[in-house]
């Protein structure tokens, strides 16, 4: 019987309700494998901050210190209810960087997919689509803009300024580079490198590095793109990409897009990798405004348990049931109220009800081994 710690860290708004579901499929998983599941809960984000006065508390520290795996909600609040907390103190700041950076989480992985059968929940035409949308976004996630010194005042001409400074090193483009040709190698042999090399000199030392991981993986075609031009063409023809690789900042903003083109960032779970340690989480926000009404997607939620399971856990198979499982729902004709379009012809149901269908589903798949 293998035992796994996994905290469990709500966050905000709507991250309670998707984090329950979550959990119902954990359940599922444990009861259909020698595993177990020790959930930790803890407090994190803006909840913490107005419980602790911080939003990544000690006794939060403590416990993902225990776990061999974090499950993380969304965080923050409205852009009003955020000037109730101190700016350096604030959820993004004071919670999600610290993480990140307390656990090394350097690789970002964020499926976009979304198969033709469903490609009506996209706002892009059916010829666009074509047979399907399926890319990965690989991210660095602790270094550029997001980390670097930060300074602001009021200078000698008696104006308010900030810096920020965009700073990388060559081992933290290396490894970043070496997952993603890693995950091109186990798909399609294409990696297309985003930068802005024209005009941003770390972009250059980026291509100057990933040219020369390159050289180890000569099986990969490796396609340039200029950042602005990359966003472009998510719009125009998403599916000439399979795995993307990018800095922080250009990742966060394209992985958004990739959200967008799906027809939702409810279809966005997530993966940040460390050597040691990992968190999972959905690449959207905490969207205040919907909390409590039992209308948010689970999926994204779902969707990074099964990440987890699949990278930290080894449990591949019981990864792509619950893939197929809220892939089955979709198909079945339900949908969300984000994905829910006038004519559609689809049948909207709550948080708690996908969850629900999901489980059922994943109730009548054959049984696994654990590991296989």
């Amino acid at each position: 019987m293998k035992h796994y710690k996994i905290a469990v860290l709500a966050g905000d708004g709507i991250g309670p309700e998707i984090t329950q579901e979550a959990i119902k499929v954990l359940k599922v998983i444990e009861e259909r494998n020698a595993v177990t599941f020790e959930l930790m809960p803890a407090a994190f984000g803006a909840c913490a901050y107005f419980e602790f006065g911080d939003a990544f508390p000690q006794s939060t520290i403590d416990i993902c210190d225990k776990a061999d795996a974090i499950l993380k909600g969304p965080i923050g609040l409205s852009h009003e209810a955020s000037k109730n907390i101190p700016i350096d103190k604030q959820p993004e700041r004071g919670a999600l960087l610290p993480l990140r950076r307390r656990y090394n989480t350097y690789a970002n992985f964020r499926p976009v997919f979304l198969p033709k059968a469903l490609g009506h929940f996209s706002p892009l035409k059916a010829e666009i689509i074509g047979e399907g949308i399926d890319l990965m976004i690989v991210r660095e996630l602790v270094g550029g803009l997001y980390f670097g010194s930060k300074e602001s005042g009021i200078n000698e001409q008696g104006l308010r300024y900030v810096k920020e400074t965009l700073e990388y090193d060559e081992l933290q483009i290396r490894r970043i580079m070496h997952q993603a040709f890693k995950l091109a190698m186990k798909r399609r042999k294409l990696l297309h490198n985003i930068h802005k090399s024209n005009v941003l000199k770390s972009s250059v030392l980026w291509n100057e590095v990933m040219e020369e991981v390159a050289k180890e993986y000569p099986g990969v075609k490796v396609v340039n793109y200029l950042v602005d031009a990359a966003a472009t063409a998510l719009c125009l023809n998403p599916t000439q990409f399979d795995v993307m690789v990018m800095e922080n900042m250009f990742g966060d903003i394209l992985s958004d897009q990739g959200g967008g083109i799906l027809g939702s960032l409810g279809l966005m779970p997530s993966a940040c990798l460390g050597d040691d340690k990992a968190y999972y989480e959905p690449s959207h926000g905490s969207a205040p405004d919907i909390a409590g009404k039992n209308i948010a997607n689970p999926y994204s939620m779902i969707g990074s348990v099964a990440m987890m399971l699949e990278n930290s856990f080894g449990m591949d198979r019981e990864a792509k049931n619950i893939w197929a499982a809220m892939q089955g729902v979709f198909a079945d004709g339900y949908s969300t109220a984000d994905l829910s379009k006038p004519g559609s012809g689809v049948t909207m149901i709550s948080t708690q009800e996908f969850g629900d269908k999901v489980v059922e589903k994943l109730k009548k798949m054959p049984k696994v081994d654990l590991h296989d």
